[in-house]
């Protein structure tokens, strides 16, 4: 398979998954983005129930707890997040060598799983929000999302577009709301890096439940320290 790039340097690898190439000046980790044709292996994961729920998972087993987000700081072992539209956010502290993976939906997102992972980054691990580096992979657009009101008044105008031809319904931007949460707690906007890819426009290479709700499938998010 040929190597491809996507927006803000993302790399697809001759394996079917999806690196960050701002993360790959740390050699101290490894990282991926599942697609269809191959998934990073992940040893801890987490019942996912669409909260914003972090669990550190230093001596976890696989699948253990219930949450949505993972931090760890131990070495060799990987941790992951399943993903069919929702966003897979890994990220990484550049100095403590704290890393984490974050499955954030729009009700995660709207409860601030991220920043959730970050506070938790800080008070388990030491980690300066400035230190840290975060990448957002492959996940539902604007372009495809489209929701009610129900879901819309939990997020900001910024996030948000009307619908055409339909007044009650809007199309949300889930990366978009993240960014910013990411943002506002501390991380450097330049570290901040969007594959831009959709999961519901591109199927061919990713699942997505909104396009395949009977049989949707799922992607894996995983990052390791190794040292």
């Amino acid at each position: 398979m040929q190597q491809t790039f996507c927006q803000e340097s993302f790399r697809l690898g001759p394996d079917g998954i999806y690196r960050c190439e701002a993360f790959q000046e740390f050699v101290w980790q490894q990282h991926g983005f599942g697609t269809r044709d191959g998934n990073p292996a992940a040893e801890i994961t987490l019942r996912q129930i669409h909260s914003h729920r972090v669990v550190n998972a230093n001596g976890l087993r696989d699948r253990e707890r219930e949450g949505d987000a993972l931090v760890t700081d131990e070495i060799g072992r990987s941790i992951g997040i399943r993903t069919a539209d929702c966003v897979p956010i890994l990220m990484l502290d550049a100095k403590k060598r704290a890393i984490a993976a974050v499955h954030a939906g729009w009700r995660g997102t709207a409860a601030g799983v991220v920043a959730q992972a970050i506070g938790r980054m800080r008070s388990d691990f030491g980690t300066n929000p400035e230190d840290i580096y975060a990448a957002l992979g492959p996940c539902i657009r604007g372009c495809c999302y489209e929701v009610g009101q129900e879901v819309a008044e939990h997020f900001e105008a910024g996030t948000l577009q009307p619908a055409s031809g339909a007044t009650d319904k809007h199309r949300l931007n889930l990366a978009q709301a993240n960014r910013r949460q990411i943002e506002t707690a501390g991380v450097y906007p330049e570290r901040i890096f969007d594959c831009d890819l959709c999961t519901t426009c591109q199927g061919a290479q990713f699942f997505s439940y909104r396009r395949e709700p009977e049989n949707p499938g799922r992607m894996m998010a995983s990052i390791s320290r190794l040292a």
